[in-house]
């Protein structure tokens, strides 16, 4: 299985990110760090089996890993590369609309014709 490209990895955690109970799942475990299903169904206002739902898809994107079991328990923790990739997608993408805006202003000043106060120059005496 080959790894997925930045835009790849980019479109999976928008589409983990999109519904509001995977993001509140993410900020309780960047907020007090690894947690259970069991953990997390406590602090939030959603069954067990929904956080282990949620988690399944929070997984899936890579922005969660299940770490060392401790006996039945799975604690869950953010990983951070996917999220650098789709930061990165995203500022390529600001960069290339950046460009844009920064030729398109370029070629608007370019044929700007310029106003009388700008184009005249003061050969009068004082």
């Amino acid at each position: 299985m080959r790894p997925p490209d930045s835009q790849e990895q980019a479109v999976a955690v928008f589409a983990a990110l999109i519904d509001p109970t995977r993001r509140a799942l993410l900020d309780e475990l960047a907020r007090a760090g690894p947690a259970t299903v069991t953990d997390l169904a406590r602090r939030l206002p959603i069954s067990r089996q929904a956080v282990a739902k949620h988690l399944d898809q929070l997984a899936e994107a890579g922005l969660i890993s299940s770490g060392k079991p401790a006996g039945r328990r799975h604690p869950y923790r953010l990983e951070p590369a996917p999220i650098r990739a789709a930061q990165i997608w995203l500022a390529t993408l600001a960069n290339r609309w950046d460009d844009r805006l920064t030729a398109l202003e370029r070629a608007l000043d370019a044929t700007a014709t310029p106003t009388p106060d700008q184009g005249a120059t003061n050969n009068e005496p004082a």
